[in-house]
């Protein structure tokens, strides 16, 4: 119970630091930063943390097998997940945006069905079932910037959540080998050389960097080592459900401050997704 609950905790101060991603990315996007560009800097930034800290603790290295296999992940898998992100902020809204990153726990809990044979019983399916219902009701509620859906928007939302849901199990399955500061810098700096080749390299207003750096750091330095630390407590469906705070969060951090807002069924939708991590937490307490 006790190692549910410092997971839930880490996991949840993630996905809350991660809520400010989204409203942030449009402060950089108003002032003409391109969405390539934001999500390589962001990658950048906190790759080179991740590095730093690593190296200050003198966290082991990995192989130079393993750390090929870190590097293609991150090539492969990282760079689609953030440039897809950016996207759907900047064609859908930021609320839409994060929530549509969550059809990640569908995913997570067939994978780890598959590869880690982790059971899903009533009562993980009703948590999973009733997130993905929320989820179902905020994406086709006419969406948070009003007017017609857009498709790029909606489609990459899709590829986020999915590529979202893959790292909840590579990290899952190398947590044991290395430091979270190891995983995520020998991830994060190939992504980042994938990324530049999206980044627009022109000078950056003062509002443009805040949008940036602010959640390069916290939203993605800080919430990325958080929900790495949380994965030693946590199983990947666990923390997956739990993650389904963020969309709660962003979508009314975006609503405070640009005005994006749902129709009742996604605000309904919300709900679902809060319910969801209820009942993930009553079964912390009974393991």
């Amino acid at each position: 119970m006790e190692k549910f609950l410092k997971g839930a905790a880490l996991c949840a101060a993630s996905a809350l630091a991660w809520a400010i991603s989204g409203p942030l990315s449009r402060l950089s996007f108003a002032e003409g930063v391109s969405p390539g560009t934001v999500a390589f800097w962001r990658v950048a930034i906190s790759g080179a943390c991740f590095l730093v800290h690593a190296l200050a603790l003198r966290h082991p290295f990995p192989s130079r097998r393993n750390m090929a296999y870190l590097m293609l992940f991150g090539l492969g898998n990282v760079s689609v997940f953030f440039l897809s992100f950016q996207l759907a902020i900047k064609k859908s809204g930021s609320a839409l945006a994060t929530v549509l990153m969550f059809t990640a726990p569908i995913w997570v809990a067939i994978f780890s069905r598959i590869i880690f044979q982790e059971s899903i019983d009533r009562a993980k399916l009703t948590a999973i079932l009733t997130a993905l219902c929320g989820v179902v009701l905020v994406c086709f509620s006419g969406g948070s910037l009003g007017g017609d859906i857009s498709y790029v928007g909606l489609g990459s939302g899709i590829v986020c959540g999915l590529f979202y849901a893959c790292q909840f199990i590579f990290y899952s399955w190398w947590k044991g080998h290395f430091s979270t500061a190891v995983l995520f810098a020998f991830t994060f700096l190939p992504a980042a050389a994938v990324l530049a080749c999206f980044a627009d390299f022109q000078p950056i207003s003062m509002a443009g960097w805040i949008g940036i750096a602010v959640p390069a750091f916290l939203s993605t330095y800080a919430a990325y080592y958080m929900y790495g630390q949380s994965l030693f407590y946590l199983t990947p469906v666990q923390a997956s459900v739990i993650g389904n705070l963020e969309p709660v969060a962003g979508t009314l951090l975006s609503w405070w401050f640009w005005n994006e807002n749902f129709t009742v069924s996604g605000w309904i939708g919300c709900a679902f997704v809060i319910g969801s991590v209820a009942i993930m937490a009553l079964l912390g307490r009974r393991q």
